[in-house]
């Protein structure tokens, strides 16, 4: 199958139309890409690669390649669909639209379910300190998020404030970001990603303003060898690939105490002897977190029902 031992390693940053777009690992984001076909292989074992694999492939003849096979993943999303994504960068304006924290758990449950790291970026500082109205929310995000261990950037796409900080955090990772529209992403990723300014203007003038759409997913290289997953992110959120039972390990603080609760398989909703309820009723736990938990709680219950 390997012809004279040329096979490579690489990623695909792109796949379209039955092609995938395979960049040398070693290269970086300055190296071309490879239009490849996926071998025949492929579909007899019904498998497919996503954007993000690492894969063997190798030039042919005709000055395009072939995917040989696919290296293991780390990770894997179903929407978008990407491989090998490390962090999320979950970004939320602290004003216009104002931060919802039922939303932002939302996503950290998501996030969490399909084993990434999340961290929480807040865009639009500079608005906020114009008007007044940041201060307080910053306060909270900080309160309740950094004790569970959660990373918190603010930053100013305007100002290019906290970019830089943030930009190092993705160096040689794959991340994602997700939000929902207005919050800021475009203009955070141009002030990370320079030149990808055209990208995401034409797009959003196309479509209109906060419009969901599906396209394609891209990884875009930044300085330092990382990639960002271009892509609509995960801005319809529901909890179908997420069980009921699964949702409070989903909780990173409910999920270290679940083994001091005395029933098994305990829902940290009512039950005697609970260390998320005993936590929670000492102060160790944020009260707003525990009621967005009861919340999707409810939520999941009532699609199983519906379903």
């Amino acid at each position: 199958m390997s012809n004279n031992g040329m096979e490579q390693i690489g990623r695909i940053v792109k796949a379209l139309s039955g092609y995938y777009y395979v960049r040398p690992e070693q290269g970086g984001a300055a190296e071309p890409t490879l239009q490849c076909r996926a071998r025949g292989i492929f579909k007899k074992r019904g498998e497919s690669p996503l954007v993000g694999d690492l894969v063997a492939y190798e030039p042919t003849e005709n000055g395009e390649g072939a995917v040989n096979r696919i290296l293991p993943r780390t990770t894997e999303l179903v929407r978008p669909p990407v491989a090998n994504v490390e962090l999320a960068v979950l970004v939320f304006s602290v004003t216009e639209p104002t931060l919802n924290l039922q939303l932002l758990d939302k996503f950290l449950a998501h996030v969490e379910h399909a084993g990434l790291q999340p961290i929480i970026c807040l865009s639009k500082l500079d608005l906020a300190a114009k008007d007044g109205t940041g201060a307080d929310t910053l306060a909270d995000i900080e309160r309740i998020y950094r004790p569970i261990g959660y990373e918190i950037y603010s930053t100013s796409s305007l100002r290019h404030e906290g970019t830089g900080e943030l930009e190092a955090r993705l160096a040689g990772r794959l991340s994602v970001f997700a939000g929902q529209s207005g919050v800021g992403k475009s203009s955070l990723l141009n002030s990370i990603v320079p030149g990808l300014e055209l990208h995401t203007a034409a797009i959003s003038n196309k479509l209109g303003r906060g419009k969901h759409t599906t396209r394609h997913v891209e990884l875009i290289g930044i300085a330092g060898g990382g990639y960002v997953a271009d892509t609509p992110g995960f801005s319809q959120l529901d909890f179908q690939e997420l069980g009921v039972d699964e949702l409070s390990g989903c909780f990173p603080e409910f999920r270290e105490r679940a083994g001091a609760c005395k029933f098994r398989g305990c829902t940290h909703t009512h039950e005697p002897f609970c260390a998320v309820l005993e936590a929670l009723e000492n102060g160790e736990i944020s009260p707003s977190r525990h009621e967005h938990y009861l919340l999707f709680l409810a939520e999941m219950k009532d699609k199983k029902r519906r379903y």
